[in-house]
């Protein structure tokens, strides 16, 4: 992978109107991505980040893989004991409430269409020394039936190279194949399987280094990786929202309501733009909070064995 970056077209000062034109959406569709530059403000992100240590401190509960409790803790040891938490939008009233987004709302009503869903999201805290994500696709663990998997990486600190940006293969959702997964042992990354068989080398890879407030938009098909935060301190943190077309039923997990995986629709999603095809089938309330095996010491059975010797 090259060491160096160059200015990468796609981005967009999303602090003006109607920011979102037909030749950013021509981007998105040939390469993969987009960044919105200027897209959250400096209150919204204080906020967030105030919410990231609320949730790591199990204010709002505790969840699967907690490690609290922490009184005796300063913030800065709390927030260092997780790489990731799922789903911090089933606790936090802030974190769902970002969701929806004004700039989250116009960007993807322009790439996906007028009705959009959420399914998922992601509060990564990766503090120095923490391992980054291999190779992969989203589409691997979020399967749409259009193909309209798009995320929302919200970068709550800058992200560099340094300190663990995302990196991308432009044009790599193109052919619409997910590439066979494996079990991998690389110390850079946590306990995620990786993509490969692919036709493209580190070589295509491109570093999306971002300030904070800045969102990249990315499809669900696109290979896409980040390396550990090899800074001498301080944190890489960020909220990934998986969103999703509504006119597209969610065959996630196999619903045994259904006689057929053509008719699977997880209903664990929250609107965030326009109207529910699928409104009828209601509304479940599923998934919970959890913290993400960061594999510092090797993965057992889905945890990390640094974790297992601890408890």
């Amino acid at each position: 992978m090259s060491a160096t970056t160059t200015t990468l077209p796609g981005r967009i000062d999303g602090s003006t109107q109607s920011f979102l034109t037909e030749e950013h959406r021509a981007f998105f569709t040939q390469n993969g991505y987009l960044v919105v530059e200027n897209a959250v403000n400096k209150a919204e992100i204080e906020e967030m980040n105030r919410d990231a240590i609320a949730i790591c401190r199990g204010d709002y509960g505790a969840y699967d893989g907690w490690r609290g409790p922490h009184e005796d803790r300063s913030d800065e040891e709390i927030m260092r004991q997780y790489l990731c938490i799922h789903f911090p939008h089933k606790c936090s009233p802030t974190m769902r409430k970002h969701l929806a987004h004004p700039v989250i709302v116009e960007t993807l009503t322009g790439v996906i269409g007028p009705d959009v869903k959420c399914m998922q999201s992601m509060l990564f805290i990766k503090s120095a020394g923490k391992p980054g994500q291999a190779w992969h696709q989203d589409e691997d663990y979020i399967p749409t039936r259009d193909r309209s998997l798009t995320g929302a990486w919200i970068a709550l600190d800058d992200a560099t190279i340094e300190n663990g940006c995302l990196w991308v293969i432009p044009g790599s959702h193109k052919p619409g194949v997910l590439w066979p997964q494996a079990q991998q042992d690389d110390p850079r990354f946590d306990c995620a399987e990786e993509s490969y068989n692919f036709p493209y080398t580190d070589e295509d890879a491109e570093a999306v280094e971002v300030k904070q407030g800045d969102i990249v938009f990315f499809n669900g098909y696109l290979l896409h990786r980040s390396l550990p935060n090899r800074a001498a301190g301080g944190y890489r943190r960020v909220l990934v929202n998986h969103y999703m077309s509504a006119q597209s039923p969610l065959p996630w997990f196999y619903n045994e309501r259904v006689d057929s995986v053509a008719k699977a629709d997880v209903r664990d999603i929250v609107m965030i733009a326009g109207t529910d095809p699928y409104a009828y089938k209601g509304v479940d309330d599923h998934f919970r909070p959890s913290v993400r095996p960061s594999g510092e010491g090797g993965c057992v059975k889905g945890r990390d064995a640094a974790e297992d010797a601890e408890s």
